[in-house]
Parts: structure tokens; sequence; C-alpha cells
């Protein structure tokens, strides 16, 4: 399994949803709906969790 890093090919704004997918070998579109549903229904602010994954995975 590769190392968990933003993606270079596949990113729509940092490139958190496609390293995620390309880590877990899923479609970044699954991911990113995912994200906007959570988004929507306001479970657990996804938009500052994405944030802090974006300084997660770029930083290491």
């Amino acid at each position: 399994m590769a190392k968990l890093g933003l993606s270079n090919t596949n990113k729509i704004i940092g490139g958190v949803c496609g390293g995620i997918a390309e880590h877990f070998g899923w479609d970044a579109t699954i991911i990113r709906i995912l994200f906007a549903i959570a988004a929507v229904i306001g479970f657990g602010s996804p938009v500052i969790f994405y944030l802090v994954l974006w300084l997660i995975m770029k930083f290491s």
C-alpha cells in the first residue's frame, strides 16, 4: 500500500480526496461525494477536517 499523501494527478482543490482514494484504491468521486454529504448534513465540520488532512498530508 502506498504512503498516504496528496494526489498530483487526481485533484480538484487540494488533492486530499484524490490522495485518500489512491491510497485505498477507491474512486475519488466516491470520497468527494462522502465529503459533500457530510458538509450538507453538518457531520463533524468536514471543511475543518479537510483542511487538517491537507496540512498533515502536505507536510508529512
